[in-house]
């Protein structure tokens, strides 16, 4: 099913859109989004927030653009917004939280998939001492990608929210985390004040993400969005994608958590203790015992510590099979709908052919 003969696993924002989706999006009402007048964005903006239980959402052309208007809403001058040292907002929005506001970042461990919540609880505490600049903002991720897409449980973002202070959840791919622990978007999004989604990730829409919350925050953050260059037009025919995708393509995301499983498998065996996230999460035959335990998850990503990633990617090249690095020495392959059976086939050999 690889596109051109190439299996691409560098991300799940490479998929394309399939042909009854197409569909969708060629006969889709279209209005004027930035008036408020497009119909089918309109019907997107009310079904996802509807999924995560928020009274408002707005569609935006990217997760690192919603990401960064729930900063500019949360985050005072002169206050720190706390996150975890390798969520995306840090590592992978190209810095653009340092142009979003007069606020600071404090990074702490996230090593097991979430905010350490000890020293959240410090610096919180610290600000409302008056020793420390006060929280505005703590921002969670699940899935959490730096761990190997590890799907977060509630009540480990309950226990941030219990801080007192707003939370964020970059939400990105939180479909595959409702997906992967069998509960629903809107009760892994319940203690959130605001949380995002992509629908150009393992949905497999073409364009967008959405940012939901209370209503006031998402007037205020349409006025971010015109600021920021992100208000569209006749935006329903790429919103209808995102529909579609929301109708159609969030149950088959467990055929994706499947083959990243088969993939992690390989990993493990291949490299023993280098994928990213398995001490945290199920593997092997305790996979049962370990997410009751832990309750967590892997959904569709598989990393993993290499030597020499750079040297594995290009012998993956040679097999047709396209993978990407986390960081430097961290290799990442990603499943997604234009990847099948056939595929993870293939890539699993061109990985036993290197490590041969």
């Amino acid at each position: 099913m690889g596109f051109e003969g190439v299996v691409d696993l560098r991300s799940d924002t490479v998929t394309r859109p399939t042909e009854a989706m197409r569909q969708a999006m060629a006969a889709a009402p279209v209005g004027d989004d930035r008036y408020g007048e497009d119909p089918t964005v309109n019907r997107l903006e009310e079904r996802y927030a509807e999924l995560v239980g928020k009274p408002a959402a707005m569609y935006v052309p990217s997760g690192t653009m919603a990401n960064q208007i729930a900063l500019r809403l949360h985050g005072t001058a002169g206050s720190n917004v706390v996150v975890g040292r390798r969520q995306h907002v840090v590592a992978y929005e190209s810095g653009a939280a340092g142009l979003s506001g007069a606020f600071q970042m404090h990074a702490v461990d996230d090593a097991g998939g979430l905010v350490n919540i000890d020293a959240v609880a410090e610096v919180v505490a610290a600000g409302q001492g008056g020793f420390w600049p006060p929280v505005s903002l703590i921002c969670v991720e699940n899935t959490h990608l730096a761990s190997g897409g590890l799907a977060v449980e509630a009540d480990s973002l309950a226990s941030v929210a219990a801080l007192g202070v707003p939370v964020h959840l970059d939400g990105a791919r939180l479909f595959n985390a409702a997906v992967a622990r069998g509960d629903t978007v809107a009760e892994l999004a319940r203690s959130a004040t605001t949380v995002m989604s992509c629908v150009s990730k393992g949905l497999g829409a073409p364009v967008g993400s959405l940012l939901a919350g209370p209503d006031d925050l998402v007037a205020k953050a349409r006025l971010h969005r015109r600021q920021m260059g992100g208000a569209m037009r006749q935006a329903g025919v790429i919103a209808a994608g995102g529909l579609y995708a929301l109708d159609h393509h969030i149950e088959r995301l467990a055929e994706d958590h499947h083959r990243a499983e088969r993939l992690g498998e390989v990993v493990a065996e291949l490299w023993p203790g280098a994928r990213l996230g398995a001490d945290q999460a199920n593997d092997g035959a305790n996979r049962a015992a370990n997410k009751a335990a832990t309750g967590r998850s892997f959904t569709n990503v598989v990393a993993f510590r290499h030597t020499d990633g750079p040297a594995l990617l290009e012998h993956l090249g040679r097999s047709g099979i396209r993978a990407g690095l986390l960081a430097p020495g961290i290799v990442r392959l990603v499943t997604h709908l234009d990847v099948d059976d056939a595929d993870i086939a293939r890539a699993v050999a061109a990985l036993a052919s290197f490590a041969g």
